[in-house]
């Protein structure tokens, strides 16, 4: 395959799926080069280095991972707030959990480097942070519209944030559950006695 007829993507893409199964720092360039058929040299028509590739599969993996892309607070009234909060959270998971792995295997070794000060763990705790502000603001809406007692909002929205960050997990290890309904309890846990549920 000659270096133009390959694009960035495809490598990308088979730096996800090399990254996943060895790990970041032991797939090389070569790895990668053989994966798609090319040689090492012609990786540097499209990423001047590793550390480039690293940072583009990051974005390419990543770049919608932001609490606004699920949930839209604007968007959620007294009548629909419960049902549009459980089907922003089934949007998170993947209708695949095979073709899951990857992305949540990455983001977990990506995890790792956030206590050595490393550039992808500020990003990875900074969209942690973007979800955990989120609920918030969301459950705060949530209160002002008398759905959630106002006492218990920031609680409430760690739990959700929480419970989709390990329910993730758990779908990364291979563990069956009824990821649905385990959410759909999170969900009505949020609400007054008596309050709009699903």
């Amino acid at each position: 395959m000659k270096k133009r007829e390959l694009t960035s993507k495809q490598l990308i893409e088979a730096a996800v799926g090399l990254f996943a199964h060895h790990g970041i720092e032991k797939t090389s360039l070569a790895m990668i080069a053989a994966e798609v058929g090319i040689t090492k040299p012609s990786i540097y028509y499209h990423f001047a280095s590793k550390d480039e590739l690293v940072e583009k599969v990051f974005d390419y993996l990543f770049s919608d991972y932001r609490f606004d892309f699920y949930f839209s607070v604007s968007d959620f009234n007294e009548q629909n707030f419960a049902e549009k909060l459980f089907q922003g959270g089934l949007r998170m998971f993947p209708e695949d959990e095979g073709s899951f792995y990857p992305v949540l295997r990455l983001l977990h070794e990506f995890m790792l480097t956030a206590g050595h000060g490393a550039h992808y763990g500020e990003r990875v705790i900074g969209m942690q942070r973007d979800f955990l502000e989120g609920f918030r603001k969301l459950l705060l809406h949530g209160a002002k519209l008398g759905l959630i007692e106002q006492e218990h909002v920031e609680s409430r929205a760690y739990l959700l944030a929480l419970a989709i960050d390990n329910m993730t997990s758990y779908m990364m290890m291979g563990i069956k559950l009824d990821y649905e309904n385990i959410w759909k309890e999170a969900v009505n846990g949020t609400f007054r006695k008596g309050g709009n549920v699903i």
